[in-house]
């Protein structure tokens, strides 16, 4: 499953932007960037309805995996994970983005640690209840 578009994080100023003044929430398999919404930086696009909508990205480099087949695996295994997590996302959290990158050694964890890990480090950003 993957994020629905008014969720997804695009273009290349918005990740510029995460990874030179996001907060870093870092875990042992990941990293978590956060960061006020600023949505003048969006390509503008009409499909958009709300561009003030919490949105998520999910890096996994050829670092991780040198399998383009195990790096999507755990892409869509996050992004399923996150489509749950954003709608019970507090209101503080409605106007933020967000970016998790994978770290190097991930691929080999399981399902649930990252998992765990993920909701760990949300909470820890304060971003899930």
């Amino acid at each position: 499953m993957v994020l629905s578009r008014e969720h997804r994080l695009r273009g290349r100023f918005v990740f510029d932007r995460l990874y030179q003044r996001g907060q870093r929430q870092h875990g042992d398999l990941m990293v978590l960037r956060h960061l006020a919404a600023q949505p003048e930086l969006l390509k503008p696009d009409p499909r958009d309805h709300n561009p003030h909508s919490c949105r998520l990205g999910v890096v996994v480099s050829s670092k991780v995996s040198k399998r383009a087949v195990r790096r999507n695996q755990l892409r869509r295994l996050l992004h399923n994970h996150l489509s749950q997590l954003v709608r019970s996302l507090p209101d503080q959290a409605a106007d933020r983005w967000l970016l998790i990158s994978l770290k190097p050694g991930s691929a080999e964890a399981s399902a649930e640690a990252l998992l765990g890990e993920c909701s760990q480090l949300l909470a820890k950003a304060g971003l899930r209840p």
